[in-house]
């Protein structure tokens, strides 16, 4: 695991007629990192955003740029990510053919490249790119819809990615994303994760500050 954990609001669930203010409000209150949901339709049945959108929002914060591709054949869209300012560029397992080759592209264009495992998917399949990548993510919903039930099971999973980690001696985040709260963000980050997508839990609060600060005083306790 990578340094101290990280906040990681998802503008999902960010009120969209107000995005700049809403991005600057979770500034301001302390937020590490921007999350920022592609979906097209296809991987899953959303359409979000796409590479304009991130363009805009890193003309606009110094905050990295979390940008978690749930489309299909993502490789065909990487170097639009790049070109739009996306410092974090994660992937699935399920929707990459070439996994290894996309991650390295990624790296390869001066990005930090993550892979991503839904609910269903076992650890085993990052055997052969684990020492290849930044970050991996742990989805603790099925991806596509904010507001989802946190799925206990995948804190086993989030276990032993950790684990993995460890035993290779590697220096990677790892985070989870889905059904975050106060209430149970503990024991995520005893599971391993370092990284928390909050997106109800922040964008769904009045007062984003103290939504972040909740979240980091139940993690210290």
């Amino acid at each position: 695991m990578s340094g101290k954990v990280r906040i990681a609001p998802s503008i999902l669930s960010a009120d969209l007629w107000r995005l700049g203010e809403e991005v600057a409000d979770v500034e301001r209150g302390g937020a590490d990192w921007l999350h920022v949901d592609i979906m097209d339709g296809h991987y899953v049945p959303p359409i979000t955003f796409g590479a304009n959108v991130v363009a805009a929002l890193r003309r606009h914060t110094p905050l990295p740029l979390d940008v978690h591709l749930m489309i299909s054949e993502p490789e065909r869209h990487i170097d639009a990510f790049v070109q739009a300012g996306a410092d974090v560029i994660t992937v699935h397992v399920e929707s990459c053919v070439h996994l290894q080759n996309t991650l390295s592209g990624i790296r390869k264009a001066g990005k930090k490249a993550g892979v991503v495992m839904n609910p269903h998917t076992p650890e085993s399949s990052l055997e052969y790119v684990l020492d290849e990548v930044d970050l991996v993510l742990v989805m603790s919903v099925n991806p596509g819809f904010g507001g989802q039930t946190f799925i206990t099971s995948q804190l086993r999973k989030m276990e032993r990615v950790a684990s993995k980690v460890q035993q290779r001696g590697l220096t990677i985040d790892l985070e989870m994303d889905g059904g975050i709260y106060a209430t149970n963000v503990k024991s995520v980050t005893d599971a391993g994760a370092n990284v928390i997508v909050a997106g109800t839990a922040v964008f769904g609060q009045s007062n984003r500050a103290a939504a972040i600060q909740q979240l980091r005083d139940a993690v210290a306790g």
